[in-house]
């Protein structure tokens, strides 16, 4: 397979952790990348310095789809808020004739159903998306499926992360997704706060989130495999710190169900403390987006869940 050109939708922390990732693979190169501020295009690839001479533009994402027959894949790394966003720039990709493969880190149900919405689309372009490739659904919610295999019947998965930034300011739209699940927000209140109001909001937690049931992705991709027969079956909670890098609690993914014989057990999966959000993240990103091009090369096309497959190794 050769070496994947990727380009990189939003410049935020899991956009910069993918061009640190990416520098240490032989097997990808970053040709392009854009936030909201502007674009960058580079042939010889682009490295996390670059990022201050992004080019300004009043529509950067329209300038990568410009580039769309320079590009294989492309790793949505933009805000999940509100839940039409990143169905509403895919269709750009789309309606432009996009012929490669995608990937991302899209956590919300609602927005993942909507995702479903452009198969059909992305079969016309003989193109292939792999949606929900992070940590939680993806790294996780693959462990599960893997798990489940030892029994005839899931009782249910239990998702509880623990994530540690020394600071706010590099995952801003990560933490405004998070503050959406908390009791008295919504999406839409917490996409309008001001960058203030979330630090006077993180003071008063003394820098942390504790979120419980929330609407993650988790639960739609388990069930489309059967893994699940409900939703309500799978839970996804965890702490957040925004003030110090370690981990305030060990992420595991826990799933009880009953085996052939009768048994009543668990299978429990559990991070690594030192390994961050971001390389929780980049990692199976990269390599459900191997996975695709994969697909694409066996003539499989349209929209996948990350549960549908497993992640190739990127090297």
């Amino acid at each position: 397979m050769n070496k994947m050109k990727i380009a990189v939708l939003g410049a935020g922390g899991l956009g910069k952790a993918c061009l640190r990732v990416a520098k240490e693979k032989k097997g990808v190169k970053i040709v392009a990348i854009c936030d909201s501020r502007g674009f960058l295009y580079s042939e010889r690839g682009i490295d996390v310095k670059d990022i201050n001479r992004l080019h300004a533009s009043n529509d950067p994402i329209g300038e990568i789809v410009k580039l769309k027959d320079k590009i294989g894949g492309i790793f949505v790394a933009l805000p999940n808020l509100p839940n039409e966003f990143i169905p509403s720039v895919v269709r750009r990709f789309i309606k432009a004739g996009y012929k490669g493969v995608f990937s991302d880190a899209l956590k919300r149900t609602r927005a993942v159903k909507l995702m479903k919405r452009l198969d059909a689309g992305l079969k016309r372009n003989k193109s292939v998306y792999i949606t929900g490739c992070g940590a939680t659904p993806g790294l996780l919610s693959a462990a599960a499926v893997l798990a489940a295999q030892s029994f005839i019947k899931v009782l249910d998965v239990n998702i509880w992360w623990g994530v540690g930034i020394s600071n706010w300011d590099e995952y801003r739209a990560t933490i405004r997704e998070d503050i959406a699940h908390l009791p008295g927000y919504t999406v839409s209140k917490a996409k309008k706060m001001t960058d203030s109001q979330v630090e006077r909001l993180l003071d008063k937690r003394d820098g942390k989130l504790e979120l419980h049931e929330m609407e993650h992705a988790d639960d739609i991709l388990l069930k489309d495999v059967g893994v699940v027969d409900s939703l309500n079956k799978v839970s996804v909670g965890g702490i957040m710190d925004t003030r110090c890098a370690k981990k305030p609690v060990s992420t595991t993914m826990t799933l009880t169900g009953i085996t052939f014989d009768g048994k009543k057990s668990s299978h429990r999966f559990i991070l690594g403390d030192e390994t961050s959000m971001a390389a929780n993240v980049i990692g199976p990103a990269l390599g459900y987006m191997k996975r695709a091009v994969w697909l694409k090369e066996h003539s499989i096309y349209g929209m996948f869940g990350s549960t549908e497959f497993m992640p190739m190794v990127v090297r």
